[in-house]
C-alpha cells in the first residue's frame, strides 16, 4: 500500500521516515567527525562537503515528506492511547519534522555567512547558491552554535521518539512501532 490509511502508514511515508532518520543520525556523526579532523584539513574539507551534500538531501526529503504528509490521510492513534499521550506524540512529530528542515537550513546559513566563501557542492553535481546573509566571523559563529544546538537537541528528541516507540512495542505490545515498519 503506497498511501496511508486510518490504521497504518503507507510505503511512501515509511520510506521518507526511515531515510530521513538514517541520514539525520548519520549527519550528527559526520558533523562530529568533521570537527575531529582539524589536523587533517584536506580530509576535513571533503567531510564538510559530504556533510553539506547530505544536509541538502535531508532538507529536500524533509520538504517532500511534509508535502506528502499534508496531502495524505494520517493514521489515527493506536486504540487505548490516552489523549494527552497522543497530543504529546503529535507535538513531538511536528517538532521533529520542523527540525529536519531547520537544522539543514542553519547548516546552509553557516556556509552562506562564512567569510571564507567556500562554495557548497551538492554531491559534486551542482553548486548550491548561498543564502542572502551577512558574511562575517560573528555571523558564522552564531549560525554554527545554533546549528550544533539544534542538531544535538533534535538527536535527543529523535532518541526519545525511538524509545517511546520501543516502549509501545515491548511494554504495551501495541502496533505503534509496527505501523512504521510496514508490518
Amino acid at each position: 500500500m503506497w498511501r496511508n490509511s486510518r490504521e497504518t502508514f503507507g510505503f511512501v511515508a515509511i520510506t521518507f521516515h526511515w531515510a530521513i532518520a538514517l541520514l539525520f543520525f548519520g549527519q550528527i556523526a559526520l558533523g562530529f567527525l568533521t570537527q575531529e579532523m582539524a589536523k587533517r584539513p584536506r580530509l576535513q574539507f571533503d567531510l564538510y562537503q559530504w556533510h553539506k551534500s547530505i544536509g541538502f538531501l535531508v532538507l529536500t526529503l524533509a520538504l517532500l515528506r511534509i508535502g506528502w504528509a499534508v496531502s495524505s490521510l494520517q493514521p489515527e492513534p493506536v486504540a487505548r492511547t490516552p489523549r494527552w499521550e497522543a497530543g504529546a506524540a503529535h507535538a513531538a512529530h511536528l517538532l521533529l519534522l520542523g527540525l529536519t528542515v531547520i537544522v539543514p537550513l542553519t547548516g546552509w546559513a553557516i556556509a552562506s555567512a562564512s567569510p571564507l566563501r567556500i562554495p557548497s557542492f551538492a554531491f559534486d553535481l551542482v553548486v548550491v547558491p548561498d543564502l542572502p546573509l551577512t558574511r562575517s566571523d560573528a555571523s558564522e559563529a552564531f549560525w554554527s552554535r545554533l546549528h550544533a544546538l539544534l542538531a544535538w537537541g533534535s538527536g535527543g528528541l529523535a532518541l526519545a521518539h525511538a524509545a517511546a516507540a520501543i516502549h509501545h512495542h515491548i511494554a504495551r505490545r501495541d502496533t505503534t512501532l509496527s505501523r512504521m515498519l510496514g508490518s
